[in-house]
């Protein structure tokens, strides 16, 4: 048997799956998510809407696609252990305060399952990772960054897409005082037995 005399050829869909998302991201970086639309997007990759939608659902679909996502968590390897949880508290409100495709990718996530899909990836990727490198006893490392998640990520539908009152009004440093202890409990504490 001969092997053919053109290599592979890359299939249509994968060019033009490839051009919506370049597009897309050029798109949602310059207007954000709330302005970017399919219409534009699709006239960026120079294809018919249509397409975008058969490709990826939804708005919330492509930008789950699309957007780049970095925690950009803190070594936490040189810290003292009593100050894991006040650094994580700071570094996410600061993060979700400075990045808007952050609350777009929590908000998508709510309805979309691509979108969910791509947040738990990035929380149990990064978030993990990061957990793992001061040393807990690898059979909770999971869980601690599981709980972690789930403080940061209700802190952050609370205070960012419900924008509930209550959660809006506190001052940075208030969140802090509030939520530092829990996540360093998560991160350094034993479950009561």
């Amino acid at each position: 048997m001969t092997a053919p005399a053109h290599p592979t050829q890359p299939r249509r869909s994968d060019a033009t799956r490839a051009a919506i998302l370049r597009a897309a991201r050029e798109r949602f970086a310059a207007d954000g998510y709330e302005r970017a639309t399919i219409r534009a997007i699709a006239a960026d990759a120079r294809i018919d809407p249509s397409m975008v939608m058969r490709y990826y659902g939804s708005k919330e679909g492509l930008f789950a696609a699309a957007a780049e996502f970095d925690l950009r968590l803190p070594d936490l390897t040189d810290l003292p252990p009593g100050r894991f949880g006040d650094v994580l508290v700071r570094h996410f409100l600061a993060r979700w305060d400075g990045d808007e495709t952050l609350v777009a990718l929590l908000r998508a996530a709510s309805t979309n399952p691509g979108a969910a899909e791509r947040m738990r990836g990035i929380f149990a990727d990064q978030l993990t990772a990061a957990v793992a490198a001061f040393g807990t006893d690898p059979a909770t490392t999971a869980r601690r960054a599981g709980l972690v998640a789930s403080q940061i990520l209700g802190l952050a539908f609370t205070r960012y897409i419900v924008r509930l009152p209550p959660m809006v009004e506190l001052d940075p440093e208030e969140v802090v005082s509030w939520v530092a202890p829990t996540l360093q409990r998560y991160l350094t504490g034993q479950p009561d037995s």
